[in-house]
Formats: C-alpha cells, structure tokens, sequence
C-alpha cells in the first residue's frame, strides 16, 4: 500500500531512504496523512538554510478539516522547499509521492525512529 523503496515516521511523513549522510533528503507527507486532513488549502514550510533539530515542528498543512504540523525527520539544514506548493497546495493531496512534496534536509546528525514501508502499514491499521 507504501511505496517500499520510502522510508516513514509515525508522524506520518515519507523520506526517501538516506543510504549516507552525503545526500540530502526529501521529505512529504502520506497518503495516509493526507486523506485524514482532506483538501489541502495551504502550506506553510520552513526556509532554505533553516537549522532544524530531529522530530521538531517545521511546518503547517492547514485543509478543509483542520490544520497539522509537519516534523523533521532529522536534524540538518534545509536546501530546498516546494515552491510550487504556495500556489498549487493540492498537489500534497493529489500526488503525496511525487510533486506533493515538501522539503529538502541534509542531515547533520540524529533522525526520528525510521519504518519500512510493512511496520508504517501496521501502525496505520492500529
């Protein structure tokens, strides 16, 4: 149901596997995550350069239901951030895998607790 090449936090947010602290990393929220918010109708994301310590609140996604924080996976520097998400932030609802996404991190140290895409499932069946 997860793509198994992702990595997932309990948060609900997707990474792509880091293999080495030499890569950046990009980050966005499941399908999971954004079926339970809905429509999604606006993104708040941190800056590029931003310091960000690991499981800290780096963002909003406000929809038609509510609003929910967005946490980092890791500790690093944020390189990038979607840019297309200010005017279009249904692409988070209508491709979470793809254009949905979020942020760029390059880790510089500790990450959040890190699930294949089976143990995520689980945790989103209980």
């Amino acid at each position: 149901m997860f793509p198994a090449d992702l990595k997932y936090t309990a948060e609900h947010e997707w990474i792509k596997d880091p293999g080495s602290q030499a890569d950046s990393v990009r980050i966005g929220i499941t399908s999971y995550a954004q079926e339970a918010l809905g429509d999604i109708v606006f993104v708040d994301l941190p800056a590029v350069d931003d310091e960000i310590d690991s499981g800290a609140v780096v963002g909003e996604l406000e929809s038609t239901k509510s609003v929910s924080e967005v946490y980092s996976p890791f500790a690093g520097t944020i390189v990038a951030v979607n840019e297309a998400l200010t005017d279009s932030p249904e692409l988070v609802n209508s491709d979470p895998y793809g254009e949905g996404w979020l942020f760029e991190i390059m880790p510089t140290g500790s990450s959040v607790e890190l699930l294949d895409s089976a143990a995520y499932e689980a945790l989103t069946q209980s």
